[in-house]
């Protein structure tokens, strides 16, 4: 494949080039891993940045990168030409988009190993995303010797995305805008890449009742906990399933000593939805929560922190694309829709096409047994350099 100048290029000559640096992607992912880059530590992830910035240079990528403040770092990388192919009918970037960070703390890889055993790479990371960001660069690689980069390509690598993306935010979001697709290097969904994913709110709701000795004073007592046992009954009944919405207390907390009626109660609720009508709407709901208790008082924070990936006609066309190329490959690419969430939610709500989980083949993300099956990687890898090309 290197020093190919023709405008096409097979497949089988995207996978057979992407094969003969397979040894040299599983390194790079292993290298990616060992800097670990839990979202809460700012110095572990710019480390982890800073190595993918390293390579996107050697690669030829012109590199910038957003300094956040108290956050990881962004990355972002340019490759091929600096300006539209045609001034009257300019050729829009594709946005590669992935992040750096993990859930795992530091100190992770003393009981869980960065490791290649049973046809898998395992660690910490590996499969939520740091094989994703590993494939982009290596097919980036593949292209660039090839001379195939006839359009540029925008690699942004962020490094909260587990904790919402709270500053890469405007960032993903300025990108896409000048983008014609974006490619989000998260993991496949089994075999499959997405085209469809919920949306996620999350609200912390505080209960504030009266204190009084549980024995001598119970009547003078108005206690936070049953009162937040109400205000849990009323926010799980609003789950939907037919409409893709789930209400979900998953922490709760209160009162002090068994003998005190408590006075203080909270609860951390998880909402999930897959319909952007339905964000405003639970919304409104959360804001219009009352204690039944008159002597309680209720506080209510959060809100709809990532929009709905809705299955779009952009989306659909990019998977239709990438099932036809698949299928080239030698491999069946199916399409999934998935309750999780991704920064393609962003830009999917902008209206910018976007195909998810365009990433590593594994098992165990956020999990012990965290792993990516390393026969899928060169496959995937050719899949989404062809992609990129046309």
């Amino acid at each position: 494949m290197p020093g190919t100048s023709d405008s096409s290029i097979s497949m089988r000559a995207l996978l057979a080039g992407a094969r003969l640096k397979q040894a040299s992607l599983v390194e790079l992912v292993s290298q990616l891993v060992r800097y670990e880059s839990p979202s809460d530590d700012k110095a572990a992830v710019d480390a982890c940045v800073a190595l993918a910035a390293t390579r996107a240079r050697r690669l030829g990528g012109r590199v910038k990168l957003y300094r956040q403040h108290g956050f990881g770092n962004v990355l972002e990388a340019r490759f091929g030409p600096r300006k539209p192919v045609a001034r009257e009918n300019p050729v829009k970037p594709i946005l590669l988009l992935g992040h750096l960070d993990t859930v795992w703390p530091l100190g992770t890889l003393k009981t869980m190993p960065c490791r290649l055993s049973g046809g898998r790479l395992w660690g910490p990371g590996t499969l939520d995303m740091k094989a994703g960001a590993a494939m982009a660069l290596t097919a980036l690689e593949m292209l660039a010797e090839a001379r195939l980069l006839r359009r540029e390509i925008v690699l942004l690598l962020t490094g909260e995305e587990e904790i919402g993306s709270p500053v890469s935010r405007p960032v993903i979001e300025a990108l896409a805008r000048t983008c014609a697709a974006v490619y989000v290097l998260e993991p496949a969904q089994g075999l499959a890449c997405k085209t469809a994913r919920k949306g996620i709110g999350n609200w912390r709701i505080g209960v504030h009742g009266v204190a009084a000795h549980a024995g001598v004073d119970f009547e003078k007592g108005a206690n936070a906990i049953r009162e937040l046992a109400r205000v849990v009954e009323t926010v799980s009944a609003w789950t939907d399933l037919k409409r893709g919405l789930t209400v979900s207390v998953g922490v709760a907390g209160g009162g002090a000593k068994s003998n005190v009626i408590p006075a203080e109660a909270w609860a951390e609720v998880d909402v999930r939805i897959a319909r952007s009508a339905d964000g405003p709407r639970i919304e409104r709901k959360f804001a219009a929560l009352e204690a039944a208790d008159s002597r309680c008082a209720l506080t209510v924070s959060g809100g709809i922190g990532r929009p709905p990936m809705v299955r779009s006609r952009g989306a659909v066309r990019l998977y239709h694309k990438a099932r036809a190329l698949a299928r080239e490959l030698g491999f069946t690419l199916d399409e999934a829709a998935t309750g999780g969430a991704s920064d393609g939610n962003f830009t999917a709500a902008l209206g910018i096409p976007t195909l998810d989980g365009m990433g590593a083949v594994g098992e165990g993300a956020h999990a012990r047994h965290e792993s990516v099956f390393v026969e899928h990687l060169a496959p995937r890898t050719a899949l989404l350099a062809g992609m990129m090309v046309g």
